[in-house]
């Protein structure tokens, strides 16, 4: 009676043995214990409760009429936190339940948070805390490194989340970052440290959880490194495109040969069987190869596959060999003159540019109503960056606000559906976007005005001189 309505949840038990059961299934904030009970006393179940693993440390007052010094060491010995004896003060016991409540709820509390901070600080992933403006107020190990903060956590975070991210990774893609820190979205978001000459590419899958619904309530802010994902991703995505490329253009002429000498060969003079049978050899010549170019790719490096820098006046005959490749009859390219001149480079390998022309090229016929598209190509330097602009647009078909949006997410966990018409449209194009975010540039798509059809806007640095230097 004297603890109704006094904000706690009451439990009662009749004796020893019920105490001990009710106890390790509530695992309580505090244990009121009478000293004076049938079969087994106070002191014996304040033994048994402090022998428990779980129940332990569990706060326990013992309440009884004895009041002698002897009883009171006992109680000590046994484990007791306090001694109230009979007839008590009422206030001064609300008091004591009270205080002793919080102070056990502070215990746990901190016994908690140690646990949850020895489990983060040895996590392979990083984890930090922050409010809506970005400001941190915890960080592992991981998050410091993957941040470049100092690893002693004694020193003061001054700068914001958003500030440190800049430093060195692109936020990618802008959709998802532009809605931060709300979790509440399709996208994965990602933060990217473009390759340079002397490192690799470095990737962060960056998701977040608000800790309750409260207006104000700090986030959770997990950083998981994806790199190994993407680069795998990416490898196999080039692999595939360059496998289909190397086979189906010498393929064309041995099939259509064999298939003319097997049907019609007898219709056929003794020169037009040899000419037949030329063109099939050239095939057979030309497979054989590319096949030794596959072996050699297989076998080949990382860095001396990238090694071959892209001149800018290399991008029109790609894309002229490519469209003849494809069939695609109208494919136009034009060129800023002063950057022919200028002698720069790109940031991307020669064998990356093709691979991403030929999937937007593709793309360009596969998701055509006619498959007969008509595109345009545009080269430009960037404005306010040292960048080249590669600007694709075509004639087919337009996407809704959701599409674009989604359109560069790289999944590596499904493709998706963008069109209703073919599969797979996402994971080529998301793949184009890993590679030029590798570069550290940007993709953009949007609907041409007026329609029908798309814009395709890639945004790729130069190199440097420091970055040539370095290659050579």
């Amino acid at each position: 009676m004297l603890l109704v309505n006094q904000g706690y949840n009451l439990a009662f038990a009749a004796n020893g043995f019920d105490a001990l059961a009710q106890a390790a299934k509530l695992i309580p904030d505090l244990i009121l214990l009478d000293v004076m009970m049938p079969d087994m006393d106070g002191f014996e179940t304040c033994r048994r409760l402090r022998s428990d693993v779980l129940l332990r440390d569990v706060p326990v007052i013992l309440v009884t009429a004895l009041d002698d010094r002897d009883s009171r060491l006992l109680g000590i010995e046994a484990g007791a936190d306090d001694f109230v004896t009979k007839p008590f003060d009422r206030a001064e016991l609300r008091t004591r339940v009270r205080t002793i409540t919080r102070l056990n709820r502070f215990r746990r509390l901190l016994a908690e948070r140690t646990k949850f901070e020895w489990v983060v600080e040895q996590a392979d992933d990083g984890y930090l805390i922050s409010d809506d403006a970005g400001n941190i107020h915890y960080a592992n190990t991981k998050a410091r490194l993957y941040l470049g903060l100092p690893s002693d956590d004694s020193t003061p975070m001054t700068e914001t989340f958003h500030q440190l991210i800049r430093k060195q990774y692109h936020a990618q893609p802008e959709t998802a970052w532009a809605i931060w820190p709300d979790s509440d979205h399709d996208s994965p978001r990602y933060l990217v440290r473009p390759e340079t000459p002397s490192s690799k590419p470095f990737w962060l899958r960056v998701d977040t959880l608000q800790l309750n619904s409260s207006d104000n309530a700090p986030w959770v802010v997990h950083l998981r490194d994806v790199t190994a994902q993407m680069v795998v991703k990416q490898d196999k995505w080039q692999f595939q495109a360059m496998i289909a490329h190397k086979f189906r253009t010498p393929l064309i002429p041995l099939v259509t040969g064999m298939d003319l000498l097997l049907n019609y060969g007898e219709d056929f003079s003794i020169d037009e069987i040899k000419d037949i049978a030329g063109k099939a050899i050239l095939g057979i010549q030309r497979l054989q190869s590319e096949i030794e170019d596959i072996l050699t790719y297989l076998h080949a490096s990382k860095r001396q596959l990238n090694a071959k820098t892209l001149n800018l006046d290399e991008i029109a005959a790609m894309v002229d060999q490519i469209s003849t490749d494809l069939q695609i009859e109208s494919v136009s390219i034009t060129i800023d003159p002063e950057l022919i001149s200028s002698g720069l480079t790109l940031a991307i390998p020669a064998n990356s540019m093709n691979i991403i022309l030929r999937e937007i090229l593709e793309n360009s016929k596969k998701f055509h109503p006619a498959r007969q598209p008509i595109v345009t190509i545009n080269l430009s330097k960037a404005r306010y960056s040292p960048s080249l602009v590669i600007r694709a647009a075509d004639n087919g078909v337009m996407l809704s606000s959701e599409q674009l949006a989604q359109v560069w997410t790289p999944y590596y966990q499904g493709e998706k559906y963008f069109t209703g018409e073919s599969t797979g449209m996402g994971l080529g194009l998301a793949m184009v976007a890993s590679t030029v975010w590798n570069a550290g540039g940007k993709c953009r798509m949007y609907n041409q005005d007026p329609g029908p059809g798309v814009v395709v806007e890639l945004i790729i640095p130069f190199e440097t001189d420091e970055e040539q230097n370095e290659g050579l």
